[in-house]
């Protein structure tokens, strides 16, 4: 009896192995590269929080681009980003502004909550002049950033064949239907080159005004997270992983049922997007991207999927060579 029972039992772990196995699959995913704020000012994220001004504490700069600004996109689509992720907020005159902070003290010179204001105020302002890495004793990008602070419209004319992510940074879902009635009224924009993140309410407003379109929230990634591990293993993907976009955190990425290959294919046939990111930052809730040319070599070695990064700049040739590597994995 005892060797039946472990017959059986090997049998449903080889069963179960071969289901999940990587090696079987073939997805047919192209490598791709988000830019995570372009190419951007970077800061310590120690005893980092989320009101706290990181234009004040940003590392001794190396270049002089500004995040959000087209110049910094520019950059990063040139040092090999496909996709730029960009931070939205509207305006009181009927557009978007792209810029990241809720209000304008931190990096600016102007004051007050960013969606209270005119587009028309936001382009007088210098979106450089906050930045210091020495306690404010000097000011490297100020008066550099004039003008600066573009229009969503803007930065999609610039760059016309090119990928954004677009991070809404309120959790207000009537946004995502100023976004649409937007898009609507400017059809040259093309929508279904963006994707989108947010809050939980306006991300399950857009997947309801527009289905069509790639969005996720935090709060949904989590959720296929933890219930792929828990049914992954079946091959079925839960609805919580259905069209939408994923962050793989490096952590818990190999416990993902039939990652890296598998669990790719799965996810494609989902419709859903898949970018291995690096460590999460709990202190504010969010994760880090790859950054180092040796967080790239710990990437899967054919792999096909996304990657996010905060220091394009940093690894642009390690994931150029990533791309190159991958013809022999054909």
């Amino acid at each position: 009896m005892r060797g039946i029972i472990l017959g059986a039992a090997a049998v449903v772990v080889t069963g179960l192995y071969l289901h999940n196995a990587s090696w079987p699959a073939d997805p047919d995913n192209e490598f791709a590269v988000l830019a995570h704020r372009g190419v951007h000012q970077t800061y310590p994220s120690e005893g980092l929080t989320r009101d706290a001004c990181t234009a004040t504490r940003i590392h001794p700069p190396t270049h002089a681009f500004i995040e959000n600004t087209l110049p910094s996109m520019r950059e990063a689509f040139r040092l090999g980003a496909d996709v730029v992720e960009i931070d939205i907020h509207p305006t009181t005159d009927g557009e978007f502004a792209v810029f990241h902070d809720w209000t304008l003290d931190c990096r600016t010179n102007g004051q007050g909550v960013t969606r209270e204001q005119t587009m028309a105020y936001l382009k007088t302002l210098d979106a450089g002049y906050g930045y210091t890495a020495d306690g404010g004793r000097t000011y490297p990008l100020r008066g550099t950033g004039v003008g600066a602070i573009p229009t969503l419209a803007e930065v999609l004319e610039a760059f016309p064949d090119r990928r954004f992510q677009i991070n809404i940074k309120s959790n207000d879902p009537s946004e995502t239907d100023r976004l649409a009635a937007y898009f609507l009224a400017r059809p040259h924009l093309r929508a279904e080159r963006v994707s989108f993140f947010g809050g939980d309410r306006p991300i399950r407003r857009l997947r309801e005004v527009e289905p069509r379109l790639a969005a996720a929230s935090k709060g949904q990634m989590k959720a296929c997270l933890k219930d792929y591990m828990l049914t992954g293993w079946t091959g079925h993907v839960p609805e919580s992983c259905q069209g939408t976009v994923l962050m793989a955190p490096e952590g818990i990425r190999t416990i993902l049922w039939g990652w890296p290959d598998r669990f790719l294919e799965r996810m494609q046939r989902a419709g859903t997007e898949v970018w291995a990111v690096g460590g999460i930052k709990r202190q504010v809730q969010s994760v880090e991207g790859i950054d180092t040319p040796e967080a790239v070599a710990r990437l899967p070695r054919c792999w096909r999927g996304g990657v996010q990064t905060d220091r394009i700049e940093v690894v642009a040739e390690a994931l150029a060579e990533h791309r190159r590597r991958l013809a022999d994995c054909r």
